[in-house]
């Protein structure tokens, strides 16, 4: 009995971890936006949005920069034409 429970319990935490995402889109949002201002770029230079794929723009006046949400969503990057 107490195998059974345990394996049950084992199959429950692989099944959840299996649909979990990794990262939180705000997480990597964050993490891309800080590196950026470690290349020196100021933070009011530029904005990063989280779009669903199908509403990438795909002018090229913004440049795809991450991804999350298992690439269900992409994390746009725009810079300011004003930005030093």
């Amino acid at each position: 009995m107490k195998h059974s429970t345990w394996l049950g319990m084992l199959l429950c935490t692989v099944a959840t971890s299996a649909f979990a995402v990794p990262n939180s889109c705000e997480t990597v949002k964050a993490s891309i936006q800080q590196k950026i201002i470690n290349n020196g770029v100021p933070e009011s230079g530029f904005s990063l949005t989280i779009v669903p794929n199908d509403e990438v723009d795909q002018s090229g006046a913004s440049t795809v920069v991450g991804h999350c949400a298992n690439d269900t969503y992409k994390i746009v990057y725009t810079r300011f034409s004003d930005a030093h």
